[in-house]
């Protein structure tokens, strides 16, 4: 046994010091030109024992709209989590917030993966792509630095043994793109996006600006009647779990919610409390410096799953009001120009960007038609799960065909305090609740009884006092560091000059009666 060890070693030594002799006589005594034919005779007939394999190129940017490629992102995500560990190059960015750096791939490097015992290459580069007006890469649609009349365009190619092709495309490739999703809920940083003011001859290509989305507001902070709160926490719970529901009934993925009420009742605070509740972005979309109705649906479209689309104080926004009433208020005699200079004004009131905008194209920035279309149209079922929110003060002054289920599912009114918001708002603010007072130096009796003479103020709706919750929450950040006995009691002298106040007007109005 040892004998044969020994010659098997011997052998092999004799083998390796042939080859060291031909390699040196091959570069002694051939030359040059035929030493590299040599080689490539040697590189195909090595090919021709490998396996042939298959190529997947994955780029950067899509080419037929220059928009990005999630799976270029997924990808990336993927390698730098699960393949760079070993990798003796790898390149970090930290994103802005984001407690960690980020790994991916540099162009013209390749590392490996294995799935289901197949062993495959990812490798990264880089080519220059021609851009212009004609051709399937537009100006502006990649990130990279342009060389000439090019822009940089990235990618990544999957090389696997082709006789693995029907694995890695009906297994491995949706394993990638469901762990990064997964990579994504676990690390992401919600973001505030915004979309940007336009004018003519804007290139529309960054439809959004973004900001890291942290607002403290959640549902146990909100000021609301505890069975409304908890009515409209199962109702989003239940939409963000019916995803099957919905695909077996036919209807897009998607609700629509209209807060109404006062300024000050809290409709900013609970659209925050429905973004962290479902760990959502929010898209905040500001319809004046939307120039036409098909750039309203490139911003719907440009949106991500997974996020609230929110338009504030709409009645404010655009001419949206009831169709009846106007063709009823023209018929009357009004003219159309009036309108027009009516909404012209509202328009450079609310946004002098939109009124100017306007006086260009001579017409308003978009229309109820669009609007529509933009919430319940084709194009809105093209973007995944999505809470659509619209908030105004004044709901009466709105189309009914905005208002219609399908559109608008639930309409949540947020009215003045009330006795149970109060108590919300006590313990967030001065941290009495009905366990007690959190202030040791605080006289129980004291904020008892001036609690219970708040919330009879509050309740008392014949006094006619109505505080919002905003209101209160000011009273209370005015007497922050004097004790919640002492907030407390600038609430109730606030409470009585309003109820105060209601009772002088009622009389007034009731003289007023009797005199005519």
């Amino acid at each position: 046994m040892g004998m044969e060890m020994v010659l098997d070693w011997r052998s092999l030594g004799s083998l390796l010091a042939t080859l060291m002799v031909f390699r040196t006589a091959v570069r002694d005594f051939l030359p040059p030109e035929a030493e590299l034919l040599l080689r490539r005779v040697l590189a195909r007939i090595a090919a021709a024992f490998r396996p042939p394999r298959g190529t997947i190129l994955i780029d950067e940017a899509d080419g037929a709209g220059g928009g990005p490629n999630d799976l270029y992102d997924s990808a990336q995500l993927y390698l730098g989590a699960r393949c760079l560990a070993t990798a003796p190059t790898v390149r970090l960015h930290k994103p802005r917030q984001s407690p960690r750096p980020v790994a991916s791939l540099p162009d013209s490097h390749t590392t490996h993966d294995t799935f289901r015992g197949v062993r495959v290459k990812w490798t990264s580069s880089t080519r220059t792509v021609e851009r212009g007006g004609g051709g399937l890469y537009p100006y502006g649609a990649f990130g990279g630095r342009g060389h000439g009349g090019g822009a940089d365009q990235r990618s990544l190619e999957l090389q696997f043994p082709r006789q693995h092709r029907d694995l890695v495309h009906a297994h491995y490739i949706p394993h990638v793109i469901d762990e990064a999703a997964r990579m994504r809920l676990k690390s992401r940083e919600r973001r505030l996006y915004t979309n940007r003011a336009t004018g003519p001859g804007d290139d529309h290509h960054r439809l959004w600006t973004s900001h890291a989305f942290a607002h403290p507001s959640t549902f146990d902070t909100l000021a609301l009647d505890p069975a409304l709160r908890e009515e409209i926490r199962a109702d989003l719970l239940r939409f963000a779990a019916r995803r099957e529901h919905y695909a077996r009934v036919g209807r897009a993925w998607k609700r629509g919610y209209l807060l109404h009420g006062p300024p000050g009742t809290g409709k900013t605070s609970l659209v925050a409390a429905i973004a962290n509740l479902l760990e959502f972005d929010v898209y905040d979309l500001e319809l004046t410096t939307v120039p036409t109705n098909s750039h309203l649906r490139r911003l719907l479209v440009s949106t991500t799953p997974k996020s609230v689309v929110v338009v504030e104080d709409i009645d404010c926004s655009l001419d949206l009001s009831d169709r009846n009433k106007k063709q009823s208020s023209k018929q009357g005699g009004g003219g159309g120009g009036d309108d027009d200079a009516a909404t012209a004004a509202q328009l450079a009131a609310v946004s002098p960007a939109a009124a100017a905008a306007m006086a260009v194209m001579g017409r308003e920035s978009i229309s109820l038609s669009g609007v529509l279309n933009f919430v319940d149209g084709l194009w809105s079922s093209c973007v995944g799960e999505r809470l659509m929110v619209f908030t105004t003060n004044h709901p009466e002054r709105l189309d009914p065909a905005l208002l219609r289920p399908g559109r608008m599912d639930r309409k949540i009114e947020l009215g003045y305090c009330t006795p149970p918001a109060l108590r919300v708002l006590t313990k967030n603010y001065l941290g009495v609740g009905a366990e007690g007072c959190e202030d040791p130096a605080a006289d129980p009796d004291a904020v008892t009884g001036l609690m219970a003479e708040a919330e009879v103020l509050l309740a008392d709706a014949a006094a006619g006092v109505r505080i919002t919750p905003a209101d209160i929450a000011e009273v209370f950040m005015g007497c922050d560091g004097a004790g919640p006995a002492a907030a407390l009691g600038k609430l109730v002298d606030e409470l009585r000059r309003r109820r105060d106040a209601a009772a002088v007007a009622l009389g007034e109005s009731a003289q007023d009666t009797a005199t005519d």
